[in-house]
């Protein structure tokens, strides 16, 4: 099957830069077709015969949706993995981004964030090879944790490990987007993108850079990259508290009230207070987003 292809343009003279640019995009793009492969793999066997990397393998679709219904299903999965190899930081990585998930979108309950950051604890512990357990594990820290510093040298460790990672730079763009980074928020989620075109965690990107658009005042901006992040997963609530606010902004009040309506059939329990509170948004974005979160209809 095609995989990946690209056609690179270069002066002779820059040809050890070519060499390092082939690299990480060849490897940045093929990395998520070859786990779809094997997650097909996986989804093929029997259940009675997985073992503790075909659990992860099974358990990673859901973790990736970041729907509470499926990353509760996928932390079935990761608990039977984690038995069988307690000191499997893939699985600890993933499971600490499903309690994210639970604690963000499932009523921002303490024994989340409390797992969360145990399980991203675990995952470091013992994945100082691993880039994308680390990766999670940051993410964890830095979200649920509301240590930054933490999750960015984890992140850093991950692209030592794996510098073609785009999972570790859209990841790290949200969080660099929540904490008031506008322009590296924008910097990251571009070069995610640029690595994992089609990657999973695509909505997560454009997030990030419609928030590093809306903290710099950009709202057509901020709107068109909500939009996409919706299109990439339009079940996932906070995209629309992003377009929510941008469209508030440019003054379309009426398509707001509906994003905004929208947020709340998705995640009828949203406070936008609580949830800049949980995500610990920098104080001046929080701010600025709140009262256009407010002129749409959305409750504090």
């Amino acid at each position: 099957m095609h995989v990946w292809a690209e056609r690179y343009d270069r002066r002779s003279e820059d040809v050890f830069a070519l060499q390092d640019d082939i690299a990480l995009s060849s490897v940045g793009a093929i990395a998520p077709s070859l786990r779809r492969a094997e997650i097909n793999r996986v989804s093929r066997k029997r259940p009675d015969s997985l073992d503790a990397y075909d659990l992860v393998l099974r358990a990673q679709p859901d973790v990736d949706s970041g729907m509470p219904d499926q990353v509760t299903r996928a932390l079935v999965l990761l608990e039977r993995a984690i038995a069988l190899e307690p000191d499997y930081a893939l699985a600890h990585g993933n499971a600490a981004m499903c309690h994210h998930c639970l604690f963000l979108r499932a009523g921002l309950q303490d024994v989340n964030r409390e797992a969360s950051i145990r399980h991203a604890r675990s995952a470091i512990a013992h994945g100082q090879d691993d880039a994308l357990a680390l990766t999670l594990a940051g993410f964890s820290l830095g979200m649920d944790g509301h240590d930054r510093s933490a999750a960015f040298a984890a992140l850093d460790a991950a692209l030592a490990i794996s510098p073609s990672s785009a999972l570790t730079y859209i990841l790290g763009s949200v969080m660099l987007g929540w904490g008031g980074d506008a322009d590296r928020a924008i910097e990251w989620s571009e070069r995610g993108m640029r690595l994992s075109p089609f990657d999973s965690w695509a909505f997560a990107a454009f997030d990030a850079e419609a928030l590093g658009h809306f903290h710099r005042g950009r709202f057509e901006e901020a709107c068109r990259a909500a939009h996409r992040s919706v299109q990439a997963n339009p079940r996932h609530s906070i995209t629309y508290v992003q377009l929510t606010a941008a469209l508030a902004k440019l003054g379309r009040l009426q398509e707001a009230r509906a994003a905004a309506t929208r947020v709340l059939e998705l995640h009828p329990t949203f406070r936008y207070s609580r949830q800049f509170q949980g995500v610990n948004c920098a104080p001046d974005l929080a701010t600025s987003l709140g009262g256009a979160l407010r002129a749409a209809g959305l409750p504090e």
